[in-house]
């Protein structure tokens, strides 16, 4: 039996926006590397595949809402590399705001580093405000992005791969440490990119980084169809995950790629206490915190209205933007609103499903429940494992990783020990051949 992935998506003190309120919280945790070791031993205690770093090239919020200002993805998982020994490490890198060569590099390095443990969250980065740090007036328009992005993606491959995984030699008898002719000038010239290569890093153990997408509009369902091995999607109710899940599976098998080399880990926000009352206490509380004013100003933003549009004790307006008319984040637009006009929500109630989990499915249960929760979703296809999003960090995942995990290693369907030593292992994937690797001459009679 295929086993659960799950993959510990790390954030601050927690991903709901008022943890950094609670008193066992450090509101200065976002900058200490020792906080994120701590966690990353915790992740792996739990034999966990992999963790996750969020990030964009932007403040994401006021400074006033929570705690904000992040480290480097890249550079933190360097730290956490010499931390762990197992787990595996996965960053997100915009492709609107980066260039192959630098990028390619950076993360080969980190493969490096970590003996095959590196994975890329390829994303495009929607908002203005990313783009006016860039020497840019205004977002590139969705379409742009999303071509840029599969430029980059193969400019990034062809660079993974111009060098021969036999290209150094070591050879020191002979005075030769590599040889020249398995190297292989990468010699892009596309609409995005023109790219003379080889990359100035030998090949790397993985060959090249595990390739993870987190989109869910047409456009980025295309790209991770293309290229993606693992996706972080964000799914509110089983019949749209089992919708989604189908849909990229489908799309995967269209794209001339094998559907179970591609990985679907929907977001989950569990709020954990040894009794339902304890774990709803936790999520009540976490909500009480939660400043509306800044909020409120929040959604305003992403569903394109000024914040005196949205009275907190009514629903959503209905004169709201077409979704046509969206150009950045457009998937997590459609579930915002999709899930207020469901449940009929208020805006402050709204708010409070938000703030956990910023349109993750949210969960509040004992650890059999959690455990039952991700069980049904795996066992009725709508996700191959899970981005666990504990709401209050480092307790929350300390709480999964020792009460939730031992329940579904009882039950079969989580790992006990890890069985390789990259992050292709974990995911039972296979470690990608050169593409430019010269096959050796048939022999003939």
């Amino acid at each position: 039996m295929t086993m659960l992935h799950l993959n510990a998506f790390l954030m601050g003190v927690g991903h709901h926006e008022a943890a950094w309120r609670l008193p066992e919280s450090d509101p200065f945790a976002q900058t200490d590397v020792e906080h994120f070791k701590h966690l990353a031993r915790v992740a792996e205690r739990g034999r966990l595949d992999s963790l996750f770093l969020a990030d964009s090239p932007v403040l994401w919020n006021s400074i006033g809402r929570r705690p904000s200002g992040t480290l480097e993805p890249t550079v933190l998982l360097t730290a956490l590399a010499g931390a762990t020994e197992h787990i595996g490490l996965i960053a997100t890198a915009s492709t609107t705001y980066n260039e192959p060569f630098n990028l390619a590099r950076r993360f080969a390095s980190l493969d490096h580093i970590s003996g095959g443990r590196a994975g890329w969250n390829i994303v495009t980065t929607a908002g203005v405000d990313a783009a006016r740090n860039f020497n840019l007036d205004e977002l590139p328009a969705h379409r742009d992005r999303y071509e840029r992005a599969a430029e980059f993606v193969d400019v990034s491959l062809k660079l993974w791969d111009s060098w021969d995984d036999d290209a150094p030699l070591g050879d020191k008898e002979g005075g030769r440490w590599g040889d020249d002719t398995l190297l292989y000038p990468t010699a892009h010239s596309g609409v995005h990119f023109r790219v003379a290569g080889p990359l100035n890093v030998p090949r790397s153990p993985q060959g090249h980084p595990l390739l993870v997408q987190a989109g869910s509009s047409e456009d980025g369902k295309e790209l991770a169809a293309r290229y993606a091995e693992a996706v972080f999607t964000a799914q509110q109710t089983l019949t749209e995950a089992q919708a989604f899940y189908r849909d990229l599976k489908s799309r995967t098998a269209q794209a001339g790629r094998d559907p179970d080399t591609i990985k679907i880990l929907p977001g989950i926000v569990p709020a954990i206490g040894s009794t339902e009352a304890e774990a709803h206490a936790l999520e009540a509380e976490l909500d009480r915190l939660i400043k509306p004013e800044y909020a409120r100003r929040q959604l305003a933003t992403t569903l394109r209205v000024a914040p005196e549009d949205l009275d907190l004790d009514r629903e959503l307006p209905a004169d709201l933007p077409d979704e046509d008319e969206i150009e950045g984040a457009k998937s997590r637009y459609t579930l915002i609103v999709s899930l207020a006009r469901r449940e009929r929500l208020t805006v402050r109630q709204l708010i409070g499903r938000l703030g956990g989990g910023r349109g993750h499915r949210t969960f509040a249960g004992t650890p059999e429940q959690v455990a039952d929760a991700v069980e049904e979703w795996y066992r009725s296809g709508a996700a191959d494992g899970f981005n666990i999003m504990p709401p209050v960090l480092p307790s929350g995942l300390e709480t999964f990783v020792d009460h939730v995990v031992p329940i579904l290693q009882r039950r079969g369907l989580f790992r006990t020990e890890y069985t390789g030593t990259t992050l292709r292992d974990h995911y039972g994937l296979p470690r990608p051949a050169n593409r430019f690797t010269r096959q050796p001459a048939t022999a003939t009679r």
